[in-house]
């Protein structure tokens, strides 16, 4: 039976609540940091739009008529006002909107990367697991009364103090109220335990996880290799 981990559950208000043991396959992964560093960059390089372009000197408007005549002037040559050293001229070796930036990632690194960054996460105890994170109504002030009574927990400070990257919210599921309200605090960002990745948790310093046992329990099918998600279809 694989070794399991214990730790705290909080209330919404900042009270324990309970423990839970947590699976050793998402919290008990070792901190691989050249893995982390390869899944993060590809998935960076991913997210880029590569839009920047610049114009060569055949994309330039002018040029149509040499500038003097060849010889005679005691200038240098030129052709066309098109040349790129010319102002208003071509770019050389620019960016090209035509660049693919876009890297391949291979499933089970990313899944080991996912369970690496959440287990250094735990040991830096920066993860906070809160029975439930949602209001009656999408309320600014109610979100910001309960991020300061999670700040409010020992060694758990930064949650209400820090200006940027302070918490990454994981919601077991869709919760409209908890987004909205949310959603205009520049340091907090709201996500879902399905879509969580090594990215927004290394930009974040704090992780609540709402539901844990829900989310958690999403996590555990997300860093599962092909080959134990095999072998459990194989045993069911």
């Amino acid at each position: 039976m694989a070794t399991t981990l214990k730790t705290k559950i909080y209330s919404q208000d900042g009270k324990e609540a309970g423990d839970m043991t947590l699976p050793e396959s998402v919290f008990g992964a070792a901190w691989n940091p050249d893995l982390v560093h390869e899944v993060v960059t590809s998935m960076q390089s991913n997210a880029r739009a590569g839009t920047a372009h610049t114009k060569d000197r055949g994309e330039v408007r002018g040029g149509g008529k040499k500038p003097w005549r060849q010889k005679g002037t005691g200038r240098a040559r030129h052709g066309s006002r098109r040349s790129p050293i010319w102002t208003g001229g071509g770019t050389t070796f620019g960016p090209r909107s035509e660049k693919d930036y876009s890297k391949k990632i291979n499933r089970n690194a990313r899944a080991r990367a996912l369970a690496s960054v959440l287990s250094q996460k735990l040991r830096d105890e920066q993860v906070l697991l809160v029975d439930s994170f949602t209001f009656d109504a999408p309320k600014a002030a109610l979100a910001k009364k309960a991020l300061a009574a999670l700040g409010g927990i020992s060694g758990k400070e930064d949650i209400a103090s820090k200006k940027q990257n302070a918490v990454l919210v994981v919601l077991a599921s869709r919760d409209e109220n908890t987004e909205k309200s949310l959603r205009n605090f520049g340091n907090v960002l709201v996500t879902h335990a399905k879509d969580v990745n090594p990215v927004e948790l290394l930009t974040y310093k704090y992780v609540v996880v709402a539901k844990p046992e829900e989310s958690i329990e999403t996590f555990a099918r997300r860093v599962a290799t092909k080959v134990a998600r095999k072998a459990a279809t194989t045993t069911q």
